[in-house]
């Protein structure tokens, strides 16, 4: 007899599920918005784990007010939660996008390159705490007043770029994601005098390339926000590419009889070298992909309620028939206070939490105190004990912890332990003290990574994913080797032939 499945959930639904439940928690959300509201941006950017690496004096003196007047006030305007939900991230745990530099917004400086605005991830070796910063970014090199520290790739992304799109982070303008992610069917960029608008635009046929009918691409959007790219760009026609996969991408143009039609796109009828093909304009990732939220929403994975407010409030309309089928039903939550059952000498005894530690509830202190004597000389434990123990070497809930560790969220992590095993526990040998202390070691290379201080370079396998032969090469004291990962300033010194000389004989004959 044939089995019938089910239709799987594909893997970046189950990705972006994890992420919306651990990346961005409640308590994140709420302090960031109580600061914001209050006009206190920089207390935004600390509870949502956002680093500031400018000073707007240094900024003040160096572009003059008007700039830093546009500056502060985007500042004000910024909901750092709302951002870190839209970032970019990778499967499969769903982390931030490693080593990433994201324009925010483009301001008019007094000097002959513009100012940037930007965001920054860390390098993946520097990831712990997921913490992301703000920094200013000129073509000459880092912003006024930036912090000095390197990163792997200073200059923004335009795959990622989000000046074009600042309903991801703009507070005064999340209303507007609704109309750009198309929530309400096609989207309504077009003015709606315009004749001719095309309801689906002629997508073109790639056999040797991931397909555009794919329901994660928003290819019913793309000749609309094509239209706001090349107006940035300063050319209101012309072609523009999209990222299809790792080495593919789709060369179009963006076509229309004259300015009372709606554009649409087509496949660029001349093949270009590669080289003008990686100058082209690329269509942002946000624009080419449909929303994850919305995807969520259809698929019936979470409801309206359990997004980001800002996020429900614009998608309220279209998530309030997904609401009602999101997701399985899974009962009551268990509450702090419920105990644990353990089948112990022929009856079922208790374990719960008594005076801020996990305690078998239906046996004696003394008798407890005696059979924990017992072990320690090498004797057999009760059932309660084992049970006891188990939980505090690897609970249940230690997927829920480390999920939280993934993403940054200690705070939730240690409050997840502190439900099960209370306050007042002395964490055990086992994956849970495991997990809690590489969490503790990852964020001290963080703190290295933001002041500079990094003893061993990654090129030299001091990190995961690095070879073996590379770190026994650093612990032995050799000088780390160059490789495409090295800094180029850390290249430049290693290859420089003006280094000092020693064990010269300088005497003369």
């Amino acid at each position: 007899m044939a089995h019938h499945f089910a239709n799987p959930i594909p893997a970046h639904l189950l990705m972006w599920h994890r992420v919306r439940e651990y990346a961005v928690p409640p308590s994140m959300i709420e302090t960031a918005t109580a600061r914001r509201a209050v006009g206190d941006w920089a207390g935004a950017c600390a509870a949502a784990r956002v680093d500031i690496d400018f000073d707007l004096r240094a900024v003040r003196d160096r572009h003059g007010t008007d700039l830093v007047t546009h500056l502060r006030a985007d500042l004000r305007r910024l909901a750092p939660d709302l951002l870190r939900w839209h970032m970019p991230r990778i499967a499969p745990d769903g982390r931030l996008r490693a080593g990433l530099t994201i324009s925010l917004a483009r301001y008019r400086s007094s000097g002959a390159t513009p100012l940037q605005l930007v965001v920054r991830t860390p390098p993946a070796w520097a990831d712990a705490g997921q913490r992301i910063s703000l920094a200013l970014w000129e073509e000459s090199g880092n912003g006024p007043g930036c912090l000095p520290h390197p990163h792997p790739h200073p200059h923004p992304n335009p795959r990622f770029r989000l000046d074009l799109h600042r309903h991801l982070w703009d507070s005064e303008r999340s209303g507007e994601l609704a109309v750009r992610s198309g929530a309400g069917g096609a989207p309504s960029l077009v003015p709606p005098d315009r004749p001719h608008a095309p309801a689906r635009p002629d997508v073109p046929d790639l056999p040797d390339r991931p397909a555009v009918h794919d329901s994660s691409w928003e290819w019913a959007s793309w000749a609309a926000e094509a239209e706001l790219l090349l107006q940035a760009e300063g050319c209101p026609r012309g072609a523009f590419t999209v990222r299809l996969g790792t080495r593919s991408r789709a060369v179009l143009e963006l076509v229309a009889p004259d300015d009372s039609h709606a554009p649409t796109f087509r496949p660029l009828r001349e093949v270009l070298p590669p080289q003008e093909v990686a100058a082209l304009p690329v269509l942002p990732e946000v624009a080419a992909r449909v929303l994850p939220d919305l995807e969520l929403l259809r698929a019936g994975l979470v409801a309206t309620d359990r997004l980001h407010p800002l996020v429900a409030t614009a998608l309220a309309a279209f998530g309030s028939a997904a609401s009602s089928s999101s997701g399985p039903a899974t009962g009551p939550a268990p509450r702090p206070g419920d105990p644990h059952r353990v089948e112990c000498r022929g009856g079922v005894h208790r374990i719960a939490l008594r005076d801020g530690t996990l305690t078998a509830i239906d046996h004696d202190p003394a008798q407890l105190r005696r059979e924990e004597l017992l072990v320690a000389l090498g004797g057999p434990a009760l059932p309660c004990l084992r049970a006891i123990d188990e939980v505090h070497r690897d609970p249940e809930a230690l997927p829920a912890v480390r999920e939280r560790l993934g993403h940054g969220d200690v705070a939730g992590a240690l409050a997840v332990v502190e439900r099960l095993l209370g306050p007042g526990a002395v964490l055990r040998d086992g994956p849970l003290r495991e997990e809690l202390e590489s969490a503790a070691a990852r964020r001290i290379d963080h703190g290295l990574f933001r002041s500079g201080l990094v003893a061993v370079h990654p090129g030299a396998g001091s990190v995961a994913g690095g070879k073996a032969s590379d770190l026994r090469h650093a612990e032995a004291g050799h000088r780390p080797r160059r490789d495409r990962r090295t800094p180029p300033a850390m290249r430049l010194k290693q290859s420089s032939r003006a280094r000092p000389r020693t064990g010269l004989n300088l005497s003369t004959s």
